[in-house]
């Protein structure tokens, strides 16, 4: 498909895709660019770790609140779903598996990768959602279907964001457990829209195993 988000750059960190065991692809959120959420991985593992952070073009992946109808926030979330979608593909050209994949997001780019994981269960290296939560006026868990074979899932929010109301976090979390994934769900209380310690002790864990649990063949 062609879409507001594809043509725009897909910027990179850590080790060489080509020499990776394992990938994260890092999606930011609105006003943020790719560069930006790269630099997360300088608290990261990077020793056989390829982080691949698509581009929104003007640095925005939709253009209303993720609570609002679908589809007003279309062509964005489509696009940005299949920027998304290029990454893992671009990974996966590389001959590293999906479960050797996580997906790291901070607000829109945090519902985008939630999203995406959701619509597309199968078993990933890991989901961490950082002040995010599933698309759309209201989220219905029979909808979605599939099996995420346990991969671990991570919401990370405040109690109180501005932008993020916690019933979203509760409903997204009960979507993931409904996909068989292994949800650790922590509400912060008066954080505010932000990332803290905490956040990014948990994701450098979940991404250090799956570095860890991943040898690339030679």
């Amino acid at each position: 498909m062609t879409g507001p988000h594809q043509g725009q750059p897909l910027e990179t960190a850590g080790t060489s895709i080509d020499a990776a065991a394992a990938a994260v692809v890092l999606v930011h959120g609105r006003g943020a660019t790719a560069g930006s959420i790269l630099q997360m991985t300088t608290e990261l593992p990077t020793d056989g770790v390829a982080y691949l952070a698509p581009q929104a073009a003007r640095s925005t992946w939709y253009p209303n609140p993720f609570t609002a109808p679908v589809d007003t926030n279309e062509p964005g979330r489509t696009s940005g779903l299949q920027a998304i979608r290029a990454a893992i593909d671009r990974a996966g050209n590389a001959e590293i598996s999906r479960s050797a994949i996580a997906l790291v997001g901070f607000s829109q780019g945090a519902c985008l990768a939630s999203e995406f994981v959701a619509r597309e269960p199968r078993r990933y290296g890991g989901l961490a959602a950082l002040s995010g939560g599933l698309i759309g006026e209201t989220i219905e868990p029979e909808s979605y279907e599939g099996d995420l074979d346990g991969t671990p899932v991570f919401l990370g929010c405040s109690d109180v964001d501005p932008h993020i109301p916690a019933e979203r976090v509760h409903e997204t979390a009960t979507v993931f457990e409904r996909l068989d994934g292994d949800v650790t769900k922590r509400l912060y209380e008066g954080m505010g829209h932000g990332i803290n310690e905490d956040e990014r002790a948990f994701v450098a864990d979940m991404i250090a195993e799956l570095s860890a649990g991943n040898e690339r063949e030679t």
